[in-house]
């Protein structure tokens, strides 16, 4: 019990003392031996099953906005609450997606310096030279992975403002002849959501060929 409290006040030091996020990452390296490739690793693919579950949020939505534009009678209020929470967990599951993403950044950044400062340490030229081809290929790959990532969070945004504008018109004009007047932008806004679902296919699976290349050169 002494070394496990030893331990943390020792890391709760590090970390308060270096305020860089460097700090951070070489606490964890020093009492879990988990390494930044490793942790790197670890965000993409957190990152990538945060998208999966945008995914499925936003095209549950589109499901309710369809049956809520065919409303066929019922009651109107619970039919757009029900519209509401889907689109408020459409915005959270968006943040949530942009926090992965942002921590793929921050220990991306955090690898990639400490990286760059062990090759400026090698002297053999052979060796240099070889550990700085490696670092290029694993940069341009890194750099694409966020590329499609930011591509694919940049595509919700509009998503969501299409979303939330039907969701305030129906609030604001609850009755059946006002919800009838939507019909037809259902399609609308099933073809921005199928962009959007592609982007985050095309993210998840350049997520997936990043993991095996790092992987491979592990």
């Amino acid at each position: 019990m002494r070394t496990i409290i030893l331990s943390t006040c020792i890391l709760a030091t590090l970390v308060g003392c270096q305020t860089t996020r460097e700090a951070y990452y070489n606490a964890w390296e020093n009492f879990g031996g988990y390494a930044k490739r490793e942790r790197l690793v670890d965000y993409v693919k957190k990152a990538s099953a945060e998208q999966t579950e945008a995914k499925e949020q936003f095209t549950s939505a589109l499901e309710q906005f369809k049956s809520v534009v065919n409303f066929d009678g019922g009651d109107l209020e619970k039919m757009y609450n029900k519209l509401n929470k889907e689109y408020e967990a459409c915005a959270s599951q968006a943040d949530d997606v942009r926090g992965r993403i942002a921590s793929v950044r921050n220990v991306g950044t955090a690898m990639f310096t400490e990286w760059k400062g062990e090759i400026n340490e090698i002297n053999d030229a052979n060796l240099k030279g070889k550990s700085q081809g490696l670092y290029d290929k694993t940069e341009e790959s890194y750099n694409g992975l966020l590329a499609r990532m930011d591509t694919a969070a940049g595509a919700m945004d509009p998503v969501l403002t299409s979303f939330k504008d039907r969701v305030l018109f129906i609030k604001s004009n609850l009755n059946a002849q006002a919800i009838a007047s939507l019909k037809g932008t259902e399609m609308e806004l099933g073809q921005e959501i199928d962009s959007l679902i592609k982007q985050m296919e095309a993210s998840i699976a350049e997520a997936d060929k990043f993991i095996k290349e790092i992987n491979a050169k592990g």
